[in-house]
């Protein structure tokens, strides 16, 4: 019975081991990871609204005039 025990101790500080390794390990790459992630997203992002930039641009704008009137003058300075 004591081998039992000594293996569920043994497999127990194993286990606990491992999960402060894994912890460590990934805290250690989050900033490398966070940077991969983002400058994939940022590139996406770039990709997607330079597709839709110029078809929303020719919706949005308005006809350019063909003629203009007289221009408008300034107030008078009362100087």
């Amino acid at each position: 019975m004591q081998k039992v025990f000594n293996l569920a101790g043994a497999l127990g500080f194993l286990m606990s081991a491992g999960m402060v390794a894994g912890s460590v390990m990934l805290y250690t790459r989050i900033p490398s990871i966070t940077k991969h992630y983002m400058e994939k997203l940022q590139g996406e992002l770039t990709g997607v609204m330079a597709d839709m930039v110029p078809g929303k641009i020719d919706d949005v704008m308005p006809e350019l005039p063909t003629s203009t009137g007289l221009p408008v003058e300034l107030p008078k300075s009362p100087f």
